[in-house]
């Protein structure tokens, strides 16, 4: 029988993908079990921060976490807006199609959109308290998030980026808005975790992420549910998250100088 050369000649047996999707899944849960040495809950992931990397927006900024999450942020402003008022701010968050790991469920499907609205909600209500608004009458001034790859701790590392990318657009603010999240696991005796991976995050019994203005040392946002425990509880993750938002600002404001410093940022036309 002659061969058909226009097609590829596939192998005799084949298997399919999902069999080998669910071993690489057990093989992740099996390296985060019993096995895996247990990480410090004080400790914080590594941290890379830059600004400026977008040339179509007015200010960017990129930020990546050691558990893998990896946001990208743009802002724009400020604009003429029609109605009259104090200044607004328009936050926008986006999951890539890529973000997350394993089965996704339709894009555009209403629950993701609805996580997403929330997520927008709760990112402007960490960024309201840095901008100084009351600079912009009748103008508005947007911010887009990207998350593109969530590996845990997607929001807080969504606020810091924000933060930064409005500070790179030259739009006046109090201080930089620095996000940080933790969690609990479901053990009775287990403490509070600084930046959770996502593993962690899905298997936690209470979830927590707060945004700060370090240097006037003002709590932006809280936002956390769950069975955290008494109270006192809740006030020990709150003081473990103060402290590594306050480890991470550092990091963030040495990124916006690099920016500020870097050949041609002075020749940003004005808004």
């Amino acid at each position: 029988m002659p061969l058909d050369h226009r097609r590829l000649r596939g192998p005799e047996e084949s298997q399919p993908p999902a069999l080998w999707a669910a071993t690489a899944a057990e093989d992740e849960e099996d390296g985060e079990g019993a096995g895996a040495a247990p990480r410090d809950p004080c400790a914080l992931r590594p941290l890379f921060a830059r600004a400026g990397l977008l040339s179509q927006a007015q200010g960017s900024a990129y930020v990546e976490l050691g558990s893998g999450t990896k946001v990208l942020c743009a802002a724009w402003g400020p604009r003429e807006a029609a109605e009259p008022g104090p200044g607004r701010l328009l936050c926008e968050f986006r999951r890539a199609p890529f973000a997350g790991r394993g089965a996704r469920g339709r894009p555009g499907a209403a629950a993701e959109r609805e996580a997403e609205r929330e997520a927008a909600a709760a990112l402007r209500e960490a960024l309201e308290p840095a901008v100084r608004l009351g600079r912009y009458p009748r103008a508005r001034l947007a911010v887009s998030a990207l998350l593109l790859q969530d590996g845990g701790s997607a929001l807080a590392a969504a606020v810091s980026a924000a933060a930064l990318a409005l500070a790179d657009a030259g739009v006046e603010m109090y201080d930089l808005a620095v996000g940080c999240a933790l969690c609990r696991p479901p053990a009775p005796a287990a403490s509070w975790m600084l930046q959770p991976a996502e593993p962690e995050e899905r298997r936690a019994a209470a979830r927590l992420t707060l945004a700060l203005l370090p240097a006037l040392n003002q709590v932006s946002a809280v936002l956390g549910g769950g069975r955290g425990g008494p109270p006192e509880d809740w006030a020990q993750a709150l003081r473990l998250g103060l402290d590594g938002c306050h480890r991470q600002y550092p990091v963030l404001r040495q990124s916006l100088l690099r920016a500020a410093q870097r050949p041609g940022a002075c020749l940003r036309p004005p808004s």
